[in-house]
């Protein structure tokens, strides 16, 4: 059985995925190969071309493609008449619901059938399987998890179709729904609109938000009036966020998720890269918020489930608030939570093709890794070496672990490119820039010299699993960095450079099966430093994808302050100035 699954309905995040007979063969975000950041208005054509390419898989082999959106009755359903009613100030988009309320869908589709056409697909022979796109979600999450007893399931983002939030549960395969909220109560929406608010970019900058509200205090502002949860249900105040159409902010031509309203209550927007006040509380209210509304509504509609068998799986974009799902795994009844790595909409191609998978009997094996893009060989990296206009010098070195961890500890960063590039916005030793997390200033060099980002984001350990149980003072699984652990007192004097200003740290705990050169790596670190663990960010630069290829790699290195590039066994040295 081969399923392909194609992301890219709500027009940002594009990724193709491909599952054979239950097996997660490939999967990539269309961004990396086009070197545009989330890939706005773009079809998954290259990253579904590498999918088939690496799997030697021709377009007649493939079942069904898989796409993480469909259609939604006007009758039998809520969701269109809820938007309408909730948006009827904006009457042409309340009307449109109603009567015009699979448009998205449609055109959606047509793009697809183009996408796939030039992919070489006979749309006369291919079936093309909507899924819901919260089922997709919530299969990517249940699926994935490889938990057997019955599983709690929790959906948080932006929306789908019209759905915003999604509770049930998986038992013997199945996923079955207990409720949905519909825009334009959106928990990840009206997050969303503050990320706008506090300067950054919807859908892009809510996890600078998280990082800057670690500096605020959530008790100097009083954010209840945006949103409550009461009786099961959630209801966001539109006057102030969430809004569409003559009730949005605008500002120098952009309409924003929010109102002018906000703007009275707040003041004016904030500009620049200082986290300063009161713009750090007010992240530190909104993050505090989002926490209360989503446990609430986890207690309400999933509290049973979870007391019965503690395990839960969550997806959507609200999945990667690592700070919620820190306080979710400190919940007593919580035993083990998976957090799909991939939990926004490029996550959607694995949950749609996944639930089809399930759908036609064939259950899909448990998501243990993401390494799963491209991968290159020291010949193609040397070829990419001796095209390059900057000519880099390089060499070929055999002791790979051994060199890097020297030159780590003598406090020089790394860009390390090994292997098969990462699926999902977490760097976790496939596309990395790495330094050594006890020499002080590291963290503020890579900050200042070669991500470009702003000073106070915070960066993140990766460490052997030997080490993680100590450091992170609990043996919960965390190999993809979708959680923050509270750092115990002894490491947070070992290894400062990656303990944020709450003294804790977002962890990726590598098993070596998994990634056994950056795990060795690890490990010659640990006899020079009496730590293995290493500080660990994506390998780009602000505002850019990640790297995909040596070609991009050599491109960021000669474009920042980066000494030392490893790619495979092919060190590129570039000279001091």
């Amino acid at each position: 059985m081969i399923i392909l699954g194609l992301s890219g309905a709500l027009t940002h995040d594009p990724s193709a995925a491909l599952y054979i007979d239950g097996k997660l063969i490939a999967a990539a975000e269309e961004e990396r190969f086009i070197r545009d950041k989330h890939a706005k208005n773009r079809m998954p054509f290259e990253s579904a071309k590498f999918c088939l390419e690496f799997a030697g898989i021709k377009p007649s082999q493939v079942d069904a493609v898989a796409i993480p959106y469909a259609t939604i009755p006007l009758f039998g359903s809520k969701a269109r008449w809820h938007y309408a009613k909730r948006y009827w100030y904006a009457p042409d988009r309340a009307l449109d619901a109603i009567f015009a309320g699979n448009r998205r869908f449609y055109r959606y589709k047509k793009r697809i059938e183009g996408c796939l056409q030039q992919l070489g697909f006979d749309l006369g022979k291919i079936e093309i399987v909507p899924v819901e796109h919260h089922l997709t979600h919530a299969s990517s999450a249940y699926h994935c998890s490889g938990f057997t007893e019955k599983t709690a399931i929790l959906g948080i983002d932006g929306k789908g179709e019209y759905a915003t939030t999604f509770f049930g549960f998986g038992e013997n395969g199945k996923i079955h729904k207990i409720k949905e909220f519909y825009d334009p109560d959106s928990l990840g929406g009206l997050y969303g609109a503050l990320t706008e608010y506090l300067g950054f970019e919807m859908l892009d900058g809510e996890y600078k938000v998280m990082g800057m509200a670690p500096y605020g205090d959530a008790a100097k502002y009083d954010f209840s009036r945006l949103a409550k949860f009461e009786h099961g249900e959630l209801i966001i105040n539109t006057d102030y966020a969430n809004v569409i159409g003559f009730r949005r902010y605008k500002e120098k031509g952009k309409g924003y998720y929010f109102s002018p309203k906000l703007i009275e209550w707040l003041g004016p927007m904030r500009e620049g890269d200082i986290a300063d006040d009161p713009y750090v509380h007010y992240a530190a209210s909104m993050q505090a918020l989002f926490e209360k509304l989503a446990l609430e509504m986890m207690d309400y509609y999933l509290g049973d489930i979870l007391r019965e068998t503690g395990k839960l799986a969550f997806s959507g974009g609200g999945a990667l608030n690592v700070k919620l799902n820190q306080k979710i795994i400190a919940r007593p009844e919580v035993k083990e939570l998976f957090v799909q790595p991939a939990s926004g909409d490029a996550g959607t191609a694995v949950g749609a093709a996944s639930y089809v998978s399930v759908l036609r009997g064939v259950p899909v094996e448990k998501m243990e890794h993401v390494y799963l893009g491209p991968c290159y060989t020291n010949e193609e990296v040397i070829a990419a070496c001796a095209s390059h206009p900057s000519q880099p010098k390089w060499q070929q070195i055999t002791d790979v672990p051994q060199t890097i961890a020297k030159i780590l500890a003598d406090g020089n960063p790394v860009a390390w490119f090994q292997g098969r590039m990462e699926f999902g916005p977490r760097a976790l030793g496939g596309r990395s820039i790495l330094g050594c997390p006890s020499i002080s200033g590291v963290a503020d060099r890579i900050n200042e010299q070669i991500k470009f980002r702003e000073r106070w984001r915070p960066f993140c350990p990766s460490m052997l699993d030997t080490v993680g149980p100590d450091m992170l003072q609990t043996d919960h699984p965390a190999p993809f960095m979708t959680f923050t652990f509270e750092v115990a007192e002894e490491w947070k004097s070992r290894v400062p450079e990656v303990v944020h200003e709450d003294g804790t740290s977002r962890a990726q705990v590598l098993k070596r099966e998994y990634n056994p050169r950056y795990y060795d790596l690890m490990l010659e670190l640990e006899k020079l430093t009496g730590n293995g663990v290493v500080l660990n960010t994506s390998l780009n630069r602000r505002g850019e994808p990640m790297i995909c290829s040596p070609t991009d790699a050599l491109n960021m290195f000669f474009g920042s302050d980066l000494h030392y590039l490893i790619m495979q066994d092919v060190l590129v040295v570039k000279p001091a100035a």
